[in-house]
């Protein structure tokens, strides 16, 4: 049982790592070569295959700017996601501002012409 828990931690802190760096665009070579370690101990890392001490987990926090308790959240989410679901919700904003303007524009010439009515039977 606390092995399996190892692992699925192990794979969840690798998921953590490879989701800031690709937040970041940053290959496995950079953060490797930063780390010092070689491209496929990296990647042993981000997959969940090593197991990772704490002195290397701050290492890798420091990296990356972040918090190690970041590094421990059970998983961080994808930008990308949020970033077109933001995109959609703003191009509906946008879609709406249009419909606004049309309908008030389509309220203008109906008050305009309504008064114009009104004045062409006060007169006759």
């Amino acid at each position: 049982m606390a092995e399996n828990l190892k692992k699925k931690t192990n794979k969840s802190v690798g998921k953590n790592i490879r989701t800031l760096r690709h937040q970041r665009g940053w290959s496995q070579e950079d953060v490797a070569s930063r780390l010092g370690i070689s491209i496929p101990a990296f990647s042993k890392i981000e997959t969940g295959v090593t197991d990772i001490n704490l002195s290397r987990l701050e290492q890798i926090a420091n990296i990356y700017e972040v918090n190690v308790v970041n590094l421990l959240a059970l998983e961080i989410e994808e930008v990308e996601p949020q970033i077109s679901n933001l995109s959609i919700a703003q191009k509906k904003i946008i879609d709406r501002e249009a419909e606004i303007a049309n309908l008030q524009r389509k309220v203008i010439l109906l008050y305009e012409e309504l008064r114009n009515r009104t004045s062409v039977s006060a007169v006759s």
